[in-house]
């Protein structure tokens, strides 16, 4: 009996390490699929000249977050014994301690994390900045400026040996400021070294509206992103093979959704109000917003708190990107305000639900991510101004970088013969 016991119960283990790593594969599936909904919305929003190498950035940037967080991202944000794992084979391989999932499962699910973090960047320095300098970006903030705030917080290392976010009272479910902050950042810090695009503000202090050149392609961006949300959060639970924590992705599902249509129908309000109209770019950036907004604690809110939460974030982010734009700081597709801003907003929601943080320490916590990633990525994007070049031309940028930094146009039918 005693025997039959044992090997019952090991069973059991083996059944909740596949589910568990499965559940987790799966999860890490639906965020990368995410880059396809970042690609989609900045193709959307940005116009036709500069659709192929909005899109080139968006797929090369993926590859070289995979790359370089396999080579030393992930130990640098949770531990050097898997320092160029994938190369010696030596790291991802085994089972986990204690055994609740794969370790290869945990790094995938990580490094998708790390390229939405980079993808905030492209959107916001869209039009006018050098392919390849956007690229030498990628490299720095996905292999070190990332993983290291990242291991402040989900790493649970104290910053530079001083002090531990967690014992401060901080907490960030998913990352509205660890991923989603921290993007927008270093967005801030390119927009910052790369100027406005020409035309965008008059000499009289007017802001001159460019449209996107593909509404319904930001739509579906927007749709794809919705989706990959649930593995965002939903995969942020870590397991779902007993009842407590398949009741808790539930819930995580629930109110992820709650939170986006929130903020669909806030940011569509409140444009109304202020526009007379109904602004779908305003409702697609509210949709992100309340996913934004709900990411950093989307499992202790009710589902009408989800909803309040989103609507909240929905409500800022329009208001944020007007006053951005007075302050002349360009931003194609409001990536700084849907994610910084409302990242911001995010974490002090947190200790509304959630007793186990401190509006104190989410403050620091979000003052610390800040700091680090906009101060380490003027100091990246300075450097590269220095050596390469970030801005094209006046005539590349006036013809549209598709041609000047990718040789090919992605709507040349509807383009005049030269």
């Amino acid at each position: 009996m005693e025997e039959l016991l044992n090997s019952t119960a090991a069973d059991v283990t083996q059944l909740k390490y596949a589910l568990d790593t499965f559940y987790f594969l799966v999860c890490g599936a639906l965020v990368m699929w995410m880059a396809a909904g970042f690609a989609m919305l900045e193709a959307g929003l940005v116009r036709a000249k500069n659709t192929t190498e909005i899109l080139t950035k968006n797929i090369a940037l993926y590859a070289i977050s995979c790359i370089m967080y396999l080579v030393c991202g992930y130990a640098i944000m949770y531990g050097g014994e898997y320092l160029l794992s994938g190369i010696t084979g030596d790291g991802f391989t085994g089972e986990a301690e204690p055994a609740t999932y794969a370790p290869s499962a945990d790094f995938f699910f990580q490094v998708v994390f790390v390229a939405t973090a980079m993808s905030i960047v492209s959107g916001a320095v869209a039009e006018r900045m050098k392919l390849w300098a956007f690229l030498a970006f990628a490299v720095v903030m996905t292999g070190f400026i990332y993983p290291m705030e990242g291991s402040w917080t989900w790493g649970g290392n104290a910053v530079f040996g001083m002090y531990n976010l967690g014992d401060l009272g901080f907490s960030d479910f998913a990352g509205s400021g660890i991923v989603h902050m921290a993007g927008a950042a270093a967005a801030l810090a390119g927009v910052l070294v790369l100027g406005a695009r020409k035309g965008k503000y008059t000499k009289d202090g007017g802001v001159a509206a460019i449209p996107g050149a593909n509404l319904p392609l930001a739509t579906l961006g927007t749709f794809v992103l919705w989706l990959g949300w649930f593995g965002f959060n939903g995969g942020s639970v870590l397991a779902t093979s007993d009842v407590e924590n398949s009741n808790a992705v539930a819930v995580v599902f629930m109110n992820t959704n709650a939170a986006a249509a929130g903020g669909v129908v806030a940011a569509l309000i409140v444009a109304r109000m202020l526009f007379g109209k109904a602004d779908l770019t305003m409702a697609l950036n509210g949709a992100l917003a309340g996913l934004v907004a709900i990411t950093a604690e989307p499992s202790t809110p009710t589902a009408l708190q989800a909803t309040l939460f989103g609507a909240i974030g929905g409500a800022l982010v329009v208001f944020s990107i007007l006053t951005l734009d007075k302050m002349k700081i360009d931003d194609p597709v409001g990536a700084i305000s849907v994610h910084g801003v409302v990242g911001l907003l995010g974490l002090l929601l947190v200790p509304v639900t959630n007793d186990g943080s401190s509006f104190s320490g989410q403050i620091i916590g979000a003052l610390t991510i800040f700091g680090w990633v906009f101060v380490t990525s003027m100091i990246v994007w300075l450097a590269i101004k220095a050596v390469m070049g970030v801005r094209v031309s006046e005539e590349e940028e006036y013809e549209g970088v598709d041609i000047s930094e990718c040789g090919m146009e992605a709507y040349p039918e509807f383009t005049s013969a030269k």
